[in-house]
């Protein structure tokens, strides 16, 4: 079979035996692929029209159609596909230096740009677009491994690359990645999902790897079995292919080892295109049988013991999936890749053979009564594939270079016929009734000598029974009659002599009693009597002894009590003293460090309000001491007050200072709390405050005070501790949310409002925070507080405004969040749109982002139009001051369809 224009290796093959079972097909309801129709110069609207009536819903000439009954119903489910861009060779890079790639990608809308020249482009959607930059992981997951899944669940499955020669098919698909496993191609990452998910001791995978050359269907894991046929069942229309050789998958190292086998026996040759063309379409097909357990049966029996007879007879119900891999050669021009000879042969049958496949494609998507399947075996081949009952995946490559725009061209339109393409899925389920049978004979022999032995046993077990029985009833009969008669002659003895016996007592006491009759009245009486008084008297005595046993008792026990009661007397004393002690020293040591604090407090504000009248400021002197002991004398007023705060954190201690935070002292609380303020400006004491407990008992003054002052200092230090990422989420865990809304909402002083404003965006900025922010009415907070109206209020609610929004477009980006936007159902699109163009640059500028940042999401952009932010953005994109909010706003604009057709609507020319 070794032709002069191909390489081909020989090799090993390998087979295994399947029992064949009888199949059934059954219906899954799985949800069918959306339709996503592709874009020509056209609106979105109409395309989506046409392609959605585009989609063929059932015809005799289909590729799949073969016959099948009519209660086989089936599941639509359109052919997906994907376009891979190949980045540029070598050649290329060289060649085509001056001139810019052909198409353009556009991966974030799923869409593909075509350039026809330096002015007009063509624009086509997909189901996914990859650029590049794609890794191969990614192709798999978006590409094949949905399919994979299905036949894991009992279909069929295809996924094949469609592509000019040179353009990455064989890469995509057939890559082993023996160098870098991140390079592994399709194929070797859906075996190792497959055989993840069976269980080899009740599944079975077994594979045929296949090579179509010059219109001859040959077999590459056997060379010798170079015309295979083709078969048809007349009933069913499945293709199956008897003389293939279909080997057994137990691991992955053996499928690989198989990969490699097949690899070398496909023909292969050196073109300009390409040093190692395909010249040969290959096909993978993995056939997946899996076990179901779990499944009732279709009707229920009553009697128990039927019931467990029924579930015994049931045969197994099996699971039949063939997943297969079609890597097509590629097309090819014959002036551009300098075919000639045997080689030139070979390209021609490479192109009637896709030619054909285009044909039944165009047929498909365009409903025709008839498809000319039998035009080549590359169609009859895939009839299942495109119209049958497979889900099937196409990856159809490009290439960069404008010298092929003609070939990449005539890809891109053969993805969008097979868009319109739509497969009716079923569902492949058998019974393995010969393993029925197998299991059915086994527990009959089993029975059969179960039954034998027990007969036997029963038997034996009755005559030992039997024997035992009559000795034991001859033996107890003669003991029976010997003990009677021993019993007889004994109470016979016995009768006499009692008889005897009371014939005498009888006389004695007829003598007797005529001489007792008259001392016995008397005597009974006096016997009574004393059985009285001694009974009364036994009573007492057992009374007052029983009394005397509870008072020793009750002695030891007081005596013991005693003891103790004066031992741990002694010890309450000496604790008392001791604790009578240590007050006494603490609250001499808690007078004099509230001494110092409110001298120092003091101290800083009189300094800063010499500050702020432009005045010299001055240490406070009462730290002089300490300032020099600490570091050299500095002239600055500014750092002789942060000197002085850095050496009462060193001297006083971070602990006692929080300790002031809960003094019963309303001027200790203010000081204290500003000197914590204070301290948290600094980034190096911020870690420490928190560590030591002071974010939350800066939370809890503002949840438990009054004072305005303290609502103040403390939403200032809370809104400088909130500028790291671990203290935001700190402080959502202990409710700072609900705590800043409501000192937002209690508050009059606008330097309050502003405090917790600029606390409140800190934590806007945090992606991780976004839902909970906003249900514990961080939103509706900021809103609140723009009735204050005061400018450096106004713009830190614009601030958080506009990291919200930012926020929201990123995850919306990143494909973590839908639906509209939490500030619009929130009702702050109409404040945004007031004060986009407020008189305040900082306010202006943080609106103007907040508008960009919404208008990125597409389901905001009705909202926009209609709450009036369109002209605002437009207004943003033509006359911002700043460069880059001018460039933001003309590329949201330009990137969202809905509001440039509104534009268009309004005939505003953009």
């Amino acid at each position: 079979m070794a032709s002069g224009g191909g390489n081909y290796r020989n090799g090993t093959h390998r087979n295994s035996l399947k029992g064949t079972t009888t199949a059934t097909d059954r219906p899954l309801s799985v949800n069918s692929n959306p339709s996503k129709p592709a874009l020509k110069n056209k609106p979105l609207s109409s395309a989506g029209a046409s392609a959605s009536s585009g989609l063929r819903k059932s015809s005799p000439g289909s590729l799949g159609a073969g016959g099948t009954s009519k209660d086989d119903a089936g599941v639509p489910g359109r052919v997906r596909v994907v376009v891979r861009l190949r980045p540029r060779n070598a050649e290329e890079s060289v060649a085509d230096a001056d001139f810019a790639d052909c198409v353009e990608l556009q991966p974030e809308f799923k869409r593909l740009k075509l350039r026809k020249n330096n002015w007009d482009t063509d624009t086509y959607e997909f189901d996914e677009v990859l650029t590049e930059f794609a890794s191969q992981k990614r192709v798999y997951e978006v590409v094949a491994k949905p399919v994979v899944e299905s036949v894991l669940d009992g279909y069929n499955g295809t996924v094949m690359a469609y592509g000019q020669t040179g353009t990455g098919k064989t890469y995509t698909l057939g890559r082993l990645g023996e160098e870098d496993t991140a390079d592994r191609g399709i194929i070797v990452r859906a075996m190792e999902d497959i055989l993840a998910d069976v269980t080899l001791e009740t599944d079975s995978v077994s594979v045929s790897y296949l090579q179509l050359y010059m219109e001859s269907l040959q077999d590459l894991l056997d060379p010798t079995n170079d015309n295979i046929s083709i078969v048809e069942d007349p009933k069913s229309g499945d293709i199956s292919l008897p003389g293939a050789t279909l080997v057994e998958i137990r691991d992955q190292q053996s499928f690989l080892e198989l990969l490699r086998l097949g690899e070398a026996h496909r023909y292969a040759a050196n073109t300009r295109l390409n040093t190692e063309s395909s010249r040969s379409h290959a096909l993978l097909m993995v056939h997946v049988k899996r076990s179901v357990k779990g499944r009732d049966p279709a009707h229920s029996i009553q009697n128990g013991n039927a019931t467990n007879m029924a579930k015994s007879l049931r045969p197994t119900l099996v699971r039949k999936g063939k997943l297969v891999v079609v890597d097509l050669a590629g097309s090819e021009r014959i002036d551009k890749s300098g075919s000639e000879g045997h080689t030139l042969e070979e390209a021609k049958s490479i192109n009637l053979s896709l030619s054909a496949l285009g044909k039944c494609i165009n047929a498909l998507a365009e409903n025709s009564a008839h498809v000319p399947v039998r035009d080549s075996k590359l169609t009859r081949l895939l009839r299942d594939s495109f119209g049958g009952t497979a889900r099937t995946s196409l990856v159809i490559t490009i290439g960069p270079s404008p010298r092929h725009r003609g070939e990449t061209t005539s890809t891109i339109m053969f993805g969008q016929r097979a868009m319109k393409v739509e497969n009716m899925l079923k569902l492949k389920e058998e019974f393995d009734y010969k393993s029925l049978a197998r299991k059915l004979d086994i527990q009959l022999d089993q029975l059969i000598m179960e039954h034998e032995r027990k007969q036997k046993a029963f038997e034996d077990e009755i005559e030992r029974i039997t024997t035992d029985a009559e000795s034991q009833i001859s033996e107890a009969e003669q003991s029976y009659a010997n003990a009677m008669e021993k019993e007889r002659l004994k109470y016979q003895k016995e009768y006499m002599e009692s008889i005897k016996k009371l014939e005498e007592k009888w006389m004695m006491n007829q003598q007797k009693h005529s001489e007792r009759k008259d001392q016995m009245v008397s005597t009974a009486e006096e016997v009574a009597e004393l059985k009285k008084l001694l009974s009364k008297e036994t009573s007492l005595r057992k009374a007052a002894e029983e009394e005397v046993k509870n008072l020793k008792s009750q002695i030891a026990q007081l005596k013991m009590s005693e003891a103790s009661a004066n031992s741990e007397v002694l010890k309450l004393r000496k604790v008392l003293e001791d604790e009578a002690y240590r007050k006494e020293k603490l609250e001499g040591e808690i007078s004099m460090l509230q001494t110092q604090l409110l001298q120092l407090s003091f101290e800083a504000d009189e300094t800063r309000r010499r500050l702020d009248r432009g005045l010299p400021g001055k240490v406070p002197g009462g730290l002089d001491s300490l300032i020099s002991q600490a570091r050299p004398q500095v002239n600055d007023s500014g750092n002789g007050e942060k000197a002085s705060m850095e050496n009462l954190f060193e001297q006083v201690g971070l602990q006692k200072i929080l300790s002031l935070l809960e003094a019963e002292d309303a001027d200790v609380r203010v000081h204290a709390v500003k000197v914590v303020a204070n301290l948290a400006a600094e980034e190096s004491n911020q870690q420490k405050i928190v560590e030591a407990g002071g974010l939350t008992s800066l939370l809890a003054l503002l949840g438990t005070s009054k004072d305005e002052t303290i609502h103040r200092v403390a939403a200032g230090a809370i809104a400088n501790l909130a500028m790291n990422e671990t203290n935001q989420e700190l402080i959502m865990s202990e409710g700072g949310i609900s705590l800043l809304s409501m000192t937002a909402a209690n508050a009059e002083d606008p330097q309050t409002l502003r405090m917790v404003a600029g606390a409140i965006a800190n934590l806007c900025g945090n992606d991780k925070l976004q839902n909970k922010l906003r249900g514990e009415g961080g939103i509706k907070a900021l809103l609140g507080m723009v009735k204050c109206r005061h400018p450096d209020v106004l713009a830190q609610v614009a601030r958080g405004i506009a990291n919200f929004a930012k926020c929201e477009s990123r995850a919306s980006t990143q494909g973590n969040k839908t639906g509209r936007s939490l500030l619009i159902e929130d009702g702050a699109l109409p404040w945004i749109v007031q004060n986009a163009n407020n008189e305040a640059s900082p306010i202006r500028r943080h609106i103007e982002l907040a508008l960009c940042h919404l208008a990125q999401h597409e389901v905001n952009a009705r909202d926009m139009i209609t709450g009036g932010a369109l002209w605002e953005l437009v207004r943003i994109s033509r006359d911002c001051s700043r460069e880059d909010i001018r460039t933001l706003a003309h590329r949201t604009l330009t990137s969202s369809p809905t509001l440039l057709a509104e534009l268009r609507r309004l005939r505003i020319d953009y």
